[in-house]
């Protein structure tokens, strides 16, 4: 068990994996706390570029060279035990913490920590709540999932004690977070290779839910969600689109694809007229649970109309990248086949001519356990071009391959580069048509392979 003393005596922490999503928030709030940071990875990455930008030593590659001086070592979930810099932090006697709990340490300095969770949405939701924070002047810190342009990354260390942090269930490591406020988005079918049953979920939600001091902000519309906080102990406030929730939506105008208007409700009474700037009905629910999370962190109604307005996205949440011979690029990272199926869908009604799905399937046991559904979610587009499966952190014990996908889906191809894919569907593209490539393993690289 990782001893949070360390932290107040140690200066020089190493990251291994520093390149990560998840890690660079983390970097970010210590280097401003003023820690000396260093870090190792294997794989290029704009992460990377940016924390070089912020003085960081980057080692590419892992070596037991690259621990030396260092006064903890913190290393994310994918690093395996016998890797050679954790070998030498043993072997050194230099103490070690995985990044879960170093995220959960950094939780319990706050008065005020609101961890968003949920299945799906939890990025764009962090990231609405931060900016809506930020522009109400309350000053929080932040750990979010996906990059918030106006703080140029996916943290910040602010000077109140208001944190928001994105709290992922994935092998229960939100369960090693202090939520004073805990949001629960959403309660689905996912990491089934860990959790096994819906049930395990449910209950790993509502264990997440008994640790909050304040209140749990719950999806009202979400029977899921609803079942994992049914008798707690706690303050629970609702939210939705149907009146019958604490907080709602009503009136709701779609003014164009991207704009939508609509009025939030608190028990009956209008609180605010607000207008959202990222398409889909799931992003309206996003917007009345983060202006839930901020009314209840001291935020005025008056100040979220202003903070949603400065809000067009988290970045890989259906980013336009750019345009190639009339072609539109864009990028998202849905990777479950309930958010590949709402981002389609979306795409559906805004206008273009054809929609391409250009997708990385993410874990042999997530596509293999999912298939039938992702082949169904991938079919909404109009056209699907896919990658081999990214396995991460797993190795192919269920003998499941993009060709086993690709069989589902009348007309899809795959490939097994990228430059294969965007040679592709450059060449087949017409002008007017939205290629969009999806997942949450380095597919943007794909992207932006076909805009140079």
């Amino acid at each position: 068990m990782f001893d949070e003393k360390i932290l107040a005596k140690a200066k020089r922490l190493h990251f291994i994996g520093i390149g990560g999503s998840g890690m660079f928030p983390i970097v970010q709030i210590f280097a401003a706390k003023g820690y000396e940071i260093a870090g190792s990875d294997n794989n290029e990455s704009d992460t990377l570029a940016l924390e070089r930008e912020m003085g960081i030593t980057i080692y590419m590659g892992h070596s037991a060279e690259n621990v030396q001086g260092a006064e903890l070592i913190i290393y994310s979930a994918a690093i395996m035990q016998d890797n050679p810099e954790l070998v030498a932090a043993r072997e050194l006697g230099i103490p070690t913490a995985e990044r879960s709990e170093i995220l959960g340490y950094i939780t319990r300095q706050y008065d005020c920590c609101i961890c968003i969770s949920g299945t799906h949405g939890k990025t764009t939701t962090t990231a609405m709540l931060t900016q809506m924070l930020l522009t109400a002047g309350l000053d929080p810190s932040a750990v979010i999932g996906g990059k918030l342009p106006s703080i140029g990354g996916n943290g910040r260390a602010g000077s109140s004690q208001i944190m928001t942090c994105e709290a992922c269930e994935f092998v229960d490591t939100f369960l090693k977070l202090s939520p004073d406020i805990a949001v629960i988005l959403n309660v689905d079918e996912d990491h089934l290779d860990y959790f096994k049953t819906l049930d395990n979920i449910i209950a790993s939600f509502r264990r997440f839910a008994e640790k909050t001091t304040k209140t749990v902000i719950v999806n009202g519309d979400d029977a899921n969600s609803m079942r994992a906080v049914e008798g707690l102990d706690k303050q629970i406030v609702t939210y939705g689109l149907s009146g019958s929730n604490d907080y709602f939506a009503g009136d709701v105008v779609k003014l164009e694809p991207t704009r939508t208007a609509f009025n939030l409700y608190h028990r009956g009474e209008k609180l605010a007229e607000l207008v959202l700037h990222v398409p889909g009905d799931h992003n309206i629910l996003n917007a009345v649970a983060a202006c839930a999370a901020a009314l209840e962190a001291g935020a005025r109604p008056d100040q979220l109309a202003e903070g949603l307005r400065d809000f067009t996205g988290a970045g890989r949440r259906f980013e336009i990248l750019g345009q190639v011979n009339g072609v539109t690029i864009a990028d998202d990272y849905a990777h479950h086949p309930a958010e590949v199926k709402a981002t389609l869908e979306v795409a559906k009604t805004m206008g273009y001519k054809r929609v391409w799905a250009v997708f990385q399937p993410f874990t042999y046991s997530r596509t293999f356990l999912l298939l039938q559904d992702f082949a169904s979610a991938l079919s909404v587009a109009d056209r699907v071009v896919m990658s081999e499966i990214m396995g991460s952190r797993e190795k192919n014990t269920y003998n499941i391959y993009t060709a086993d996908l690709a069989a589902l889906i009348p007309g899809s191809a795959w490939f097994e580069s990228f430059r294969e894919i965007a040679n592709y569907v450059l060449e087949q593209a017409e002008p007017g048509d939205l290629v969009l490539t999806m997942g949450c393993g380095d597919i943007y690289k794909c992207a932006k392979l076909m805009l140079h």
